[in-house]
């Protein structure tokens, strides 16, 4: 009798992988679940409107990834090299879809920090990443042609791995270097970033040589860039605009008598003197800055010498006399526009324009043919995609940028009514990360302090520097979250006990992070928790009580003498530990 075996399905997986998968799957189920229900409001973004949604910046990008050579004199061209990577593919559908799965990344580094770095339970990781899988605006903002996600991902990607690492090497520290580059390439205030990681890891007492690799990592990149921008405009800087948007910001309140400007002297100064007194000036100061209108005075040398290294300048001179000569206005303005921030509802800020372009349209969206480096902002866009389509809209031919699709439309600007995360909830979560470095003073605020400082200063800083927009809330929330998250993991009671088994010198308090020893090793993943020799169950590796502490930011960690070894499920037999590096 002959026996013929059966041909093996290339298509299956190995009995023990998909045992172990199902396991993974299973333990993580509840942001499983979340994480494919967030994919599917994505899909239903891009079916209801495509390609992708369109702000006023967004032709900005899109012109310096069409015409590469030349940096824009506005902001860093960070995300345009983002868009001149995915153009040999023409599709602003393929961008949205790119740009989607980074929101949804930046959801699974916040749960897996929360579960693998400090023991959270799956329902209290998966909650904290809650926000960004399904409020609105979040999603939105991932569907706009618009740097902010990409900003987004790389501050959550650097806060992750710093916290991640108890100890890092010089290596790791150039990595983060270059992702903070990055960062301030896609957005200027992500500069300032660089700093606090730099004050957390003095604090955390890291080695300078890590440091100095994490400094000259991020400053090479930049100092290209900023050299890159000298050859085109002639200023050794990152944009020509930091100037005119502070002059923005003290529109309001700037008052020519008080700053004590003579028209005789200072001429360039007195030229941007606003006629009008503080008391009926616009409650919005991008009036006197963009808008050509009676009483804006920033074009006043005329067309053409705006957001010139001049300009730019002077307008910057100009703002801090102002800031200097009326300190309390200038304090009170920014403590009206950082309260902005957590409001119930929604206001109106700064005009109907600018506000409608955050909410899911209600028609069609015809891109403007406005003036570009080398062309127009409709043909740019059509020279990117030349998918988009063209329409005969009176009497000329019209780049369509956003078509409507229903039903898939009209169910999104239902959810947006409905689905958001209030500006009260982010002040809330504020408070309780504050109460949590609060809590750790001991530790110096301990691994809460550096997600806190960083979402404070993302609210702060545009409130500061330029004026509330409300996408500027976004890319805190993430980091809020994570504040927040940490400080709730043991509650407000202050430092867990440490068993008896803690070597002399160890710090006893501060935060529980389970399965961190020195060496990286992490026991977190599907496996059971290992059986011992009498047949008992040790505890499960990120759940268990850690019996050591890091010295400086206090987060206990499990001792080198005792490795944690998992059992697949599906045999029964033990496994080596997953084993990640931490410098």
């Amino acid at each position: 009798m002959v026996t013929v075996a059966d041909r093996p399905r290339l298509d299956a997986l190995p009995p023990e992988r998909g045992a172990r998968l199902r396991a993974f799957l299973f333990r993580h189920r509840l942001f499983v679940a979340a994480l494919a229900l967030a994919f599917l409001l994505r899909v239903i973004t891009m079916l209801g409107y495509g390609p992708a949604l369109w702000f006023n910046d967004s032709y900005e990008y899109v012109s310096g990834a069409v015409n590469p050579s030349r940096p824009s004199a506005l902001r860093p061209n960070g995300y345009s090299f983002l868009l001149l990577l995915l153009r040999p593919l023409h599709s602003f559908a393929l961008v949205a879809f790119v740009q989607h799965l980074m929101g949804l990344g930046i959801a699974v580094l916040i749960y897996t920090l929360l579960r693998g770095r400090f023991g959270l339970p799956g329902w209290g990781a998966t909650l904290a990443a809650l926000p960004v899988l399904f409020d609105t605006y979040q999603i939105q903002l991932e569907h706009l042609i618009m740097s902010d996600v990409m900003f987004m991902l790389l501050v959550v990607g650097v806060i992750t791995l710093v916290l991640w690492h108890r100890r890092m090497s010089w290596r790791l520290g150039a990595v983060i270097g270059l992702m903070l580059a990055l960062t301030a390439l896609t957005r200027s205030i992500g500069l300032p970033i660089l700093a606090l990681v730099v004050v957390y890891l003095l604090v955390k007492r890291t080695a300078w040589k890590t440091i100095a690799a994490m400094i000259t990592a991020c400053a090479l990149p930049v100092v290209g860039y900023m050299a890159w921008f000298a050859s085109a405009h002639g200023n050794f800087a990152m944009t020509n605009s930091d100037g005119a948007i502070l002059y923005m910001r003290t529109s309001l309140f700037a008052d020519c008598t008080k700053m004590k400007v003579d028209p005789r002297e200072e001429l360039e100064l007195a030229l941007l003197c606003i006629s009008a007194p503080p008391s009926e000036r616009h409650f919005s100061g991008q009036k006197y800055l963009w808008w050509a209108q009676n009483g804006q005075r920033f074009h006043a040398f005329g067309v053409g010498s705006t957001f010139t290294p001049e300009m730019n300048k002077t307008a910057g001179t100009f703002a801090q006399r102002a800031i200097l000569s009326q300190p309390l206005d200038y304090l009170g303005i920014v403590a009206g526009d950082f309260l902005r921030a957590f409001h119930w509802g929604r206001p109106r800020f700064p005009d109907v324009q600018t506000y409608v372009q955050y909410e899911f349209p209600l028609t069609t969206k015809v891109l403007p043919a406005w003036s570009s480096y080398q062309g127009n902002t409709d043909t740019d866009a059509r020279k990117y995609d030349p998918g988009l389509r063209v329409a005969q809209l009176q009497g000329k031919q019209r780049v369509i940028g956003t078509d409507l699709h229903a039903p898939w439309a009209d169910f999104l600007q239902g959810y947006q009514r409905v689905v958001r995360l209030p500006g009260i909830v982010l002040g809330a979560l504020l408070l309780v990360g504050l109460a949590g470095v609060a809590a750790r003073w001991r530790a110096l605020g301990g691994a809460v302090l550096l997600p806190w400082l960083a979402a404070f200063g993302l609210i702060l800083a545009p409130a500061a520097t330029a004026e509330f927009d409300y996408r500027y809330l976004l890319p805190a929330v993430p980091l809020a979250c994570l504040a927040a998250a940490i400080s709730l993991r043991h509650g407000f009671s202050g430092p867990a006990a440490v068993p008896a088994a803690v070597t002399p010198g160890d710090v006893t308090s501060g935060d529980v992070v389970p399965g961190d020893s020195p060496t990286g090793t992490i026991a977190i993943g599907p496996a059971a928790p290992p059986a011992g020799a009498d047949g008992s169950v040790a505890p499960d590796p990120v759940t268990a009580d850690p019996v050591t502490a890091d010295p400086v930011t206090a987060d206990p960690v499990a001792p080198d003498s005792a490795p944690s070894a998992s059992v697949t499920p599906s045999s029964g037999t033990a496994s080596a530990p997953t084993t990640g590096s931490a410098g």
